[in-house]
C-alpha cells in the first residue's frame, strides 16, 4: 500500500503514510502484486541486452502504448534511462534538428523562469537560473534564454474551467510573443513543464499559455518541448497536462510515474515530421546511446504500469485500484476539503489543488525540519520546499487516506506556527 516504515537516527520508528508518491513516481503503492510479478516474469527470461542493433519484446510493447496513450501525433519513442536524460535526448534531438534544416545557428533555447527540468548538465541548463539550486554550476552550463513564468492560475473542478487575471495574462503573452521573437533566430526550441511547475514552488498556471506558446514556436520555426515527467500519467487530472490544451508538442519527455517507481525509465516522445528529419539527416540517428537504453526489466514493468493506470490490467483482488481516471477526481475532491483548514493559518498565503496535487503555500519559507517532523508524529511522510508544504499522494490512495494527508499536514502548520 501507501505505508512506509522510516527510522530516525536516534531509533525511533514511524510507520507514516507516503504523501509524496517517493518524489511522485510510486503512483501504484509500494508491493502492488501486478508489479512485482511483471519485474520476476521478465527477470526469469532475461534482465538485460544492448539496444544498439538489436530489439526485444518489452521495449517494442512500452513503445507502441506510449503513441497509444499519449496526445495525437507523437508516433516516435526514445527510450531514456530517467527525466533528467530524457531532457538531454530532447535538447539535443532539437539542436540536430535545427542543424539538419541548415540552421546550425540556432543551438540555444527558450524556457521559462521558475522550471526545473533535472539534475545534469544540459537540464540544469534550461531549468531557472536564479531559484534554482543549481546556481553553483552556472559556470558548467549554456547560458539559455529564459521568458517570464505565466500569471497564477487557479481550477475551478466545479464548472471545468481555469480562472486567472486577465489582464495579467494578456501582458504576458504580449511580453513573450517579443522575447521569443527576439531570441528565435539562435534558438531551437521552447521547453516547459505544462501547467504546473514543480520543483519551481508547485505553481499553476493557465492552460491557454500553452496554446500561446504552441503558435509562437509554429511562427519563429522553433520544437515545442513539454517536459511531462511529473505532470504526466493523470497527476494534474488529464492523463497529460497537454490535454488541458488539446495542444500537441513536438517533443514529449515523460518518466517518474512511467515505472510506478520500481526503476529508473523514461522516454522521449516525437511526431513524425521531426523524426523524419532526423532520420534523413547526416547521422540518419538520434545522437544519444545510453547503455541500459530500453532495460527489459524496466520495460517490462512500465507496461504493466500503464496496464493498471488505464484499466487495461485491473488490480489484484484485495489491492486497491490505481485507475486514474477513478481515483485521481476523487483525490483532488478530497485534497480541496482536507487541506481548506489550512487557509485560517495567518502563515498560510494560498492553498490549491489540481488533480492529485495538493498544496499549502506559507508567507515565508519552511521550517522543512519542524514540519517534516511534526507531520511524521501524525502519521504523514511530506517533505515541504521553499515556501511550500505539499502532497501528491499515491493513486491507492483512500478517502480515508487523504483524510489522515490533510489533517497531517494542517496539524504539522498548527503546531509549528499556530
Amino acid at each position: 500500500g501507501s505505508v512506509i516504515t522510516l527510522q530516525s537516527a536516534e531509533g525511533a520508528t514511524y510507520s507514516a503514510l507516503d504523501a509524496m508518491s517517493s518524489w511522485w513516481c510510486q503512483v501504484h503503492g509500494y508491493r502492488n502484486p501486478a508489479l512485482d510479478r511483471a519485474l520476476a516474469e521478465q527477470a526469469a527470461r532475461f534482465s538485460h541486452v544492448m539496444f544498439g542493433g538489436l530489439t526485444h519484446q518489452p521495449a517494442i510493447e512500452l513503445a507502441e502504448r506510449l503513441v497509444a496513450l499519449s496526445p495525437e501525433g507523437l508516433n516516435h519513442v526514445f527510450l531514456a534511462d530517467s527525466g533528467s536524460i530524457s531532457v538531454e535526448v530532447a535538447l539535443k534531438l532539437a539542436v540536430q534538428y535545427q542543424s539538419a534544416l541548415g540552421k546550425p545557428e540556432r543551438r540555444r533555447f527558450i524556457a521559462l523562469e521558475g522550471g526545473y527540468h533535472g539534475d545534469t548538465i544540459g537540464a540544469m541548463g534550461v531549468s531557472d537560473p536564479a531559484g534554482s539550486m543549481h546556481r553553483d554550476f552556472s559556470h558548467l552550463v549554456t547560458s539559455q534564454f529564459f521568458v517570464p513564468r505565466p500569471p497564477a492560475a487557479r481550477y475551478l473542478p466545479q464548472s471545468d474551467t481555469w480562472e486567472c487575471d486577465e489582464a495579467e495574462q494578456m501582458q504576458w503573452e504580449e511580453t513573450v510573443s517579443t522575447l521569443v521573437g527576439h531570441y528565435a533566430q539562435e534558438s531551437a526550441a521552447l521547453i516547459l513543464e505544462p501547467v504546473v511547475q514543480g520543483a519551481g514552488g508547485m505553481f499553476f498556471y493557465h492552460p491557454r499559455c500553452l496554446n500561446h506558446l504552441r503558435a509562437l514556436a509554429d511562427e519563429h520555426g522553433l520544437l515545442l518541448i513539454f517536459d511531462e515527467i511529473a505532470t504526466g500519467f493523470g497527476r494534474t487530472g488529464r492523463l497529460f497536462a497537454a490535454e488541458w490544451a488539446g495542444v500537441t508538442p513536438d517533443v514529449m519527455t515523460v518518466g517518474k510515474a512511467l515505472t510506478g517507481g520500481y526503476l529508473t525509465q523514461a522516454a522521449t516522445l516525437v511526431t513524425s515530421p521531426v523524426a523524419d528529419v532526423i532520420s534523413n539527416s547526416v547521422h540518419k540517428a538520434l545522437m544519444h546511446g545510453p547503455t541500459f537504453m530500453g532495460n527489459p526489466l524496466a520495460s517490462a514493468v512500465s507496461c504493466a504500469s500503464l496496464d493498471l493506470l488505464t484499466g487495461a490490467l485491473p488490480a489484484d483482488e484485495g489491492y486497491p485500484s490505481s485507475l486514474w481516471s477513478d481515483q485521481v477526481p476523487v483525490i483532488g475532491e478530497n485534497l480541496h476539503r482536507v487541506l481548506a483548514p489550512a487557509r485560517e493559518l495567518e502563515i498560510v498565503q494560498d492553498v490549491r489543488v489540481l488533480g492529485a496535487i495538493g498544496v499549502v503555500e506559507l508567507v515565508q519559507n519552511v521550517d522543512i525540519p519542524a514540519v517534516t517532523e511534526c507531520a511524521l508524529e501524525a502519521g504523514v511522510w511530506v517533505r515541504p520546499f521553499r515556501k511550500t508544504v505539499y502532497t501528491m499522494p499515491t493513486y491507492i490512495s483512500s478517502p480515508h487516506d487523504v483524510e489522515r494527508i490533510g489533517a497531517g499536514i494542517c496539524s504539522a502548520l498548527e503546531r509549528v506556527y499556530g
